[in-house]
């Protein structure tokens, strides 16, 4: 098996960029009280905004929510397991597929002016689409906290349906995934898992 740092060699970011993103980067089950930015939340989307979806769709959502409010109302939501980790968080995502995505593909995709209406009357078919699409955008979310130097705690130990009725009930968003955001706290790390090897993934034909 060819070794970390030889791998490394081949890519073109440097070694301490693909550490930082992949490598040592952690899933964080606690963190400190140093505050996360408006401005980072922005930053973190101008690298999200570019993951590919198809047709140019666009289709994730997220509520951020750093209030006090906001949090009491998203904890009875979230599993028994992650509701402390969720209550220290300086903020907490919520990412979300809109159903109703379409509507918008006038601007997303203006070559193809009927593209709107080759989704209209389709709500089923829209929404796994949306959910197919938006996962690959929470992804590149998680990509992008960490490139803000930041710790990401994605979840998905809620109840999905209450969340949706407690923050979405006007729109047509169906939660996907929770992130917890910020700089990890005491202990914040279990234990590092192992990883499947190439040979047990890969195969070329």
């Amino acid at each position: 098996m060819t070794s970390t740092s030889s791998l490394a060699e081949t890519l073109q970011l440097p070694q301490e960029v693909q550490d930082l993103l992949f490598r040592e980067a952690r899933t964080a089950n606690s963190f400190s009280d140093e505050p996360v930015g408006e401005e980072q939340i922005q930053a973190i989307y101008d690298l999200v905004k570019w993951a590919p979806t198809s047709m140019n769709t666009q289709p994730l959502r997220a509520l951020v929510i750093r209030s006090e409010e906001g949090k009491q109302r998203l904890l009875p939501h979230m599993s028994e397991g992650n509701r402390a980790k969720t209550a220290s968080a300086p903020v907490t995502v919520v990412l979300a597929a809109d159903t109703d995505f379409h509507e918008n593909l006038p601007k997303t995709f203006p070559h193809k002016p009927d593209a709107k209406d080759l989704f209209a009357g389709d709500e089923s078919g829209r929404e796994g689409f949306a959910r197919l699409n938006s996962l690959l955008q929470v992804g590149y979310f998680i990509i992008g906290v960490r490139a803000a130097g930041l710790a990401a705690g994605p979840m998905t130990g809620f109840d999905a349906a209450g969340v949706d009725k407690e923050f979405f009930a006007d729109r047509n968003w169906k939660s996907l995934v929770v992130i917890n955001v910020g700089k990890p706290g005491d202990n914040p790390w279990f234990d590092r898992l192992p990883r499947l090897d190439y040979d047990e993934v890969v195969e070329t034909v």
